[in-house]
């Protein structure tokens, strides 16, 4: 089985700024610690983190927290009885948060062409690359 998240409101969650967007750099400097997901680059980071101790921690807590809240607007946003096609088929039951998180980071390095982007809407290229609505999916809700 199958979970539908139909395009209807993609348009309004794309308006919504990313967690953490601002003026701050992402990574302090003299640091290769990144702080806030700004980019692709920078979530795939927070999803993957090089660092030890809490600051592993802190930046696995802080991809999962992204992932699951940007989810959940996205599926507000979204809702089944839409009529617009779907944009992301999840599989039932679907990939937990930590295996997101590293599939977007694996995802992220693979397709350094989006690095730059603005982290959410990398994050809505993965599900829609990994999680793509074939015409049998769509017929399940």
């Amino acid at each position: 089985m199958r979970t539908i998240i139909p395009m209807a409101g993609l348009a309004a969650l794309l308006a919504v700024p990313a967690f953490g967007q601002g003026t701050a750099p992402a990574t302090p400097p003299g640091s290769d610690r990144v702080t806030q997901a700004t980019t692709v680059s920078d979530l795939a980071a927070l999803c993957a983190p090089r660092t030890d101790g809490v600051h592993r921690l802190e930046a696995i807590a802080y991809c999962q927290g992204y992932l699951t809240a940007s989810g959940q607007i996205y599926t507000l946003l979204t809702p089944a009885t839409a009529t617009r096609q779907p944009l992301v088929c999840l599989t039932s039951p679907g990939p937990t948060v930590a295996e997101a998180g590293i599939a977007f980071a694996n995802w992220a390095a693979q397709n350094p062409q989006w690095a730059t982007e603005r982290a959410v809407d990398g994050l809505l290229r993965f599900a829609h690359a990994t999680y793509p609505c074939t015409v049998a999916a769509r017929g399940v809700r």
